[in-house]
């Protein structure tokens, strides 16, 4: 026997959260034929009404589904549900829905992202100049570092016999000291 239930979602945060989206899986995965689901305010609550038509075991299976489990960032402080005499659509008139909110949804943020992806692409043009201007330094830091050797070869024999001079004066001082 076929049954009908209007199951209210009241709280501070339930619209903007998927919640028709996570109503919508629920009732497919129980293959409940029927199903309408809307946003609402009353007194300043948001609500998430679901008209649900089935067999009584399917809608009992789901409400106690939406009593326990929410989606993730919903805020629900309470759920009600009742009898419901009236016209209830078709779930697939609601994925059909869903799915045309979740585009309009999205399309804006595709279009954001083509652009900042085309801005990206627009700074990385100067990538091959830069490449160019780091191989020059690297030729110039090269020589600079070849010369600079040069240099320390030029003066560390003579470094050398002077800091061999300098230990052994050291050597020297610590024997007429008595230090060993």
């Amino acid at each position: 026997m076929n049954m009908k239930l209007k199951i209210k979602i009241a709280g501070p945060k339930v619209h903007d959260v998927g919640y028709r989206v996570f109503l919508l899986k629920h009732a497919m995965n129980l293959a409940l034929p029927g199903l309408s689901t809307y946003n609402w305010e009353e007194n300043g609550q948001q609500e998430v009404i679901a008209l649900v038509e089935g067999d009584e075991a399917r809608i009992a299976a789901f409400r106690q589904m939406v009593e326990k489990n929410k989606p993730e960032l919903a805020e629900v402080s309470k759920v009600t549900s009742e009898d419901y005499n009236g016209e209830v659509g078709r779930a697939s008139e609601v994925a059909m829905f869903c799915s045309f909110v979740q585009l309009d949804k999205a399309i804006p943020l595709l279009l954001d992202m083509r652009d900042d992806l085309k801005a990206v692409r627009k700074n990385t043009d100067t990538i091959p100049q830069i490449s160019e201007d780091m191989k020059a330094v690297r030729k110039t830091t090269d020589a600079t570092f070849d010369e600079i050797k040069g240099m320390r070869e030029d003066i560390q024999p003579g470094y050398g016999m002077h800091f061999r001079q300098v230990q052994s004066d050291v050597k020297a001082i610590k024997e007429r000291l008595g230090m060993q």
